[in-house]
C-alpha cells in the first residue's frame, strides 16, 4: 500500500537497556542507514503499538519479554517535507545484558551511554535517552528541513524546547 507523502507513517522501538548501557542497532536499511537505534518497526495493519514494540524486539534482538518488563516511555512525532513523517511510540525496559543475536536488520551491539554521542544515531534519539535515564514520560515534536536537517524538536508536555538548546 502506498502511502501519500507526508502522511505519518507509525512505528514502535524497545529500548533495551541494563543500567547505562543500551542495546543498538546500526540499521543496514533506510530510514537511518548506518545510524545506531533502538530496536523497533512498523507498526502492522489493526497491531496495538504495544505488540509492535514486543514483536519487533523479538525478531530483531531474540528477546521474548513479559509485559510486565516494558514501561511506556513516550512518543516522537517526526515531520519533514519529504517522505519521512513519523510517529513512534517508545518503550523500554531493563534487561540483563546478553550477547547481541545476528540480525537481519543490521548490527546489534550493547554501548554505554558516554560512548554514544561518538556513534551515528538520528538527531532526536539523546534527548530520547535522557528522558529514559530519568524515568520522565515524553512527547517529543521534532521538525526537519528538506534534507531531513533537524530544525527544532519540543517537549510537548513541558513546552520546552529542547533542540536547538534554549
Amino acid at each position: 500500500m502506498e502511502v501519500q507523502m507526508g502522511i505519518k507513517r507509525t512505528a514502535a522501538m524497545m529500548i533495551l537497556r541494563h543500567g547505562t548501557s543500551f542495546l543498538l542497532l546500526k540499521r543496514n536499511n533506510p530510514p537511518n542507514i548506518g545510524r545506531y537505534v533502538p530496536v523497533g518497526g512498523k507498526i502492522d495493519p489493526h497491531e496495538r503499538p504495544f505488540a509492535t514494540a514486543l514483536r519487533e524486539t523479538y525478531e530483531e534482538a531474540g528477546v521474548q519479554l513479559k509485559a510486565e518488563q516494558v514501561r511506556y516511555a513516550g512518543v516522537l512525532s517526526e515531520s519533514s517535507p519529504t517522505g519521512y513523517n513519523w510517529i513512534c511510540f517508545i518503550y523500554q525496559a531493563e534487561v540483563e545484558p546478553f550477547a547481541p543475536p545476528p540480525c537481519d536488520e543490521g548490527t546489534l551491539a550493547w554501548v554505554d551511554l558516554d560512548h554514544i554521542p561518538d556513534l551515528p544515531t538520528p538527531p532526536t534519539d539523546w534527548q530520547i535517552y535522557q528522558y529514559v535515564l530519568h524515568g520522565q514520560p515524553f512527547a517529543l515534536d521534532a521538525q526537519y528541513d528538506e534534507h531531513l536537517k533537524l530544525l527544532d524538536m519540543r517537549e510537548e508536555i513541558s513546552g520546552q524546547r529542547v533542540y536547538p538548546q534554549p
